[in-house]
């Protein structure tokens, strides 16, 4: 479904999805205009879900970022998930396979708003059978999507 071209536009737009078509076009050997089509046809076809930006959580005053695996009651589940989706401090919420269903990535200025998340957020909401947390000491590699 991939060409060569497409992989490397894929590629370059991974590590810098705001690299210009025509710089993308000298890169690949074809029209500005040409690589703008392949980019929409990505697009269009789901290959390319999203273009975003990486803020970093910590110069923004969120020093803490942790990891929390919830198991949860099934018949919980949906509610559970509805009202994580509705937290600002929730950064990913993902349902796993395994014991630990929900797999959830919160991003808090201190250990007293950990606390407080832990608190109001997650040990009052029915139907959590376990929570796991883990702080994240140190980022050795980020790499959001896929190794093309």
């Amino acid at each position: 479904m991939l060409d060569s071209i497409d992989s490397h536009i894929l590629r370059r737009l991974a590590q810098n999805s705001r690299i210009s078509y025509t710089d993308l076009a000298k890169e690949v050997g074809l029209s500005g205009v040409a690589v703008k089509e392949r980019i929409d046809r990505l697009v269009n076809h789901g290959i390319i879900e999203q273009f975003s930006i990486v803020i970093s959580a910590e110069k923004l005053g969120k020093k803490i970022s942790a990891y929390l695996e919830l198991e949860v009651e099934p018949a919980h589940l949906n509610e559970i998930i509805e009202a994580l989706k509705q937290n600002d401090r929730v950064a990913v919420l993902y349902e796993m396979t395994g014991p630990c269903i929900l797999h959830i990535h919160i991003l808090v200025e201190s250990i007293e708003e950990m606390e407080q998340f832990m608190n109001e957020s997650i040990y009052s909401l029915e139907g959590i059978v376990r929570a796991e947390t883990q702080i994240l000491m140190k980022r050795h590699k980020n790499q959001d999507g896929l190794n093309i």
